[in-house]
């Protein structure tokens, strides 16, 4: 059994991470920790990788991505992929879902881990990787969200109301 992290580095995505290290620590499976670097500086920007100004550089980024997952999970096994699109109607959002499901079924992962705000949301962002990725029946998904700054009493369910 594989666990398998697409990792952007956001505050999410080392949420997932450190819970997929928990569970393989656990049962003793390997963590594949994955980070899809498309050939687009604007979705670099968006990330964080690289600032305003700043050249996309690739290697650099790629080396950046493995330093932050490492402070995360030092055992796990880090892999970056590159992608790039020659179709026109593709995004770098729609490159990175598809390389993240090709490596998911490359390395029979049995659970991907994701880190996404909009777990349970009707709409899907279109900037997410997390929606298409969790509809591929080939592995389970272990959603990471943190809930708002507060919770109304009303929204929490009463576990106890569903038991007859």
């Amino acid at each position: 059994m594989t666990l398998l992290v697409p990792f952007d580095g956001s505050k999410l995505a080392r949420k997932a991470l450190e819970k997929a290290a928990t569970f393989g620590d656990l049962l003793d499976e390997e963590v594949v920790v994955l980070t899809v670097i498309p050939d687009d500086d604007e979705y670099a920007r968006k990330r964080g990788w690289i600032t305003e100004g700043e050249p996309f550089d690739l290697e650099a980024i790629e080396a950046g991505m493995k330093v932050r997952a490492g402070e995360v999970a030092p055992e796990a096994t880090v892999r970056t992929e590159r992608v790039s699109s020659d179709e026109p109607t593709s995004t770098s959002t729609t490159d990175v879902v598809r390389e993240i499901r090709r490596i998911a079924g490359e390395i029979e992962a049995s659970v991907v881990f994701i880190g996404s705000e909009n777990a349970g949301s009707v709409i899907a962002p279109q900037s997410s990787v997390g929606s298409p990725v969790a509809n591929d029946q080939r592995y389970d998904v272990y959603v990471v969200r943190e809930p708002g700054d507060s919770i109304e009493p009303q929204d929490v369910a009463d576990i106890d109301s569903t038991i007859e």
